[in-house]
Formats: structure tokens, C-alpha cells, sequence
């Protein structure tokens, strides 16, 4: 993904004017150390099985990957003439750190892997995802998942 002082305008003005929505709720909060954390894994990729529909367009929808999903498995239908799947294709870990996940909790700093990991479209209106965003968030509670790696693409 280029850096914004590389995009050429008008492309760099258009995308450095971009409002940054606001939510009435706090993101984070406090609790155990990572160690005694489930952690899942959320991209904004536009990653998703071979077997479920690609994502279209700006789509605020989010796809749901397993604990066991392999490489071969995910596709990436992110495009953009800006994008470069090239590091993808090299090593899925560069938008989908799942050996990384799961080396962390084999090295005791992660508690456990989660069963259920979860990829939107890159480039949406965060205000469109919101409603799909707190979905995704019981699904992950009802999972007693209670840490994200954020992986923005």
C-alpha cells in the first residue's frame, strides 16, 4: 500500500481531505495481559474463503474465516489500480498474521488463537460498517474472544 506523500493528485488531496468519523463509544478497554487473551484476527483486506461471495465495490459487509483456514483457501478481492496484492500472494501473513497469531500463543505471549476470524472490505465509509462492526463484536464475545489484531490494509 503506497504511503499518502506517493499518491499523485489529484488522487493525495482527495484522499488527505477524507473526513475521519467520530463514535460515541470507547474502543478499548482495560483487562488481562495478552497471555491470558483469546485473540481474533480483523483485516480490512476484503479477504474471504473461496467458497463465499467476493466482495463488491465499497461493501460494508464482513467475511468470517476458521481457525483452520490454509493460504490456498482465502482470496483477496480488494482492488484498486493503488493496491499491490503482491506481498499477499508472497505470504498471507503480510494482511492475514495467522502463523504470526499462532507462534505468539505456542511462545506463551497470546493465550489462544480464536476460532472465528474476520475480514471487511478496505476503503468503506467506517460509518457504513458500524451496524455490521457491533455484529461482528457479539459474534466474537458469544466466542469469548476479547482481543482483536487490527490489520489495516
Amino acid at each position: 500500500m503506497p504511503r499518502l506523500e506517493d499518491i499523485e493528485d489529484p488522487l493525495k488531496t482527495l484522499l488527505a481531505g477524507l473526513p475521519c468519523p467520530t463514535f460515541a463509544t470507547t474502543p478499548a478497554v482495560a483487562g488481562p495481559s495478552l497471555r491470558h487473551r483469546q485473540v481474533a484476527i480483523v483485516s480490512t483486506a476484503g479477504l474471504h474463503l473461496r467458497t463465499a461471495p467476493p466482495f463488491l465495490g465499497l461493501s460494508p459487509e464482513y467475511r468470517e474465516m476458521p481457525f483452520s483456514v490454509q493460504p490456498s483457501d482465502i482470496v483477496m478481492s480488494h482492488v484498486s489500480p493503488n493496491f499491490d496484492r503482491s506481498g499477499f500472494q508472497i505470504d498471507w501473513n503480510v494482511a492475514f498474521p495467522l502463523d504470526r497469531l499462532k507462534e505468539l500463543v505456542r511462545d506463551g505471549v497470546v493465550g489462544a488463537v480464536a476460532e472465528t476470524h474476520y475480514s471487511f472490505m478496505g476503503a468503506t465509509d467506517p460509518t457504513l460498517m458500524e451496524s455490521r462492526a457491533r455484529t461482528m463484536a457479539r459474534r466474537m464475545k458469544a466466542e469469548d474472544t476479547d482481543a482483536v489484531l487490527l490489520v489495516p490494509i
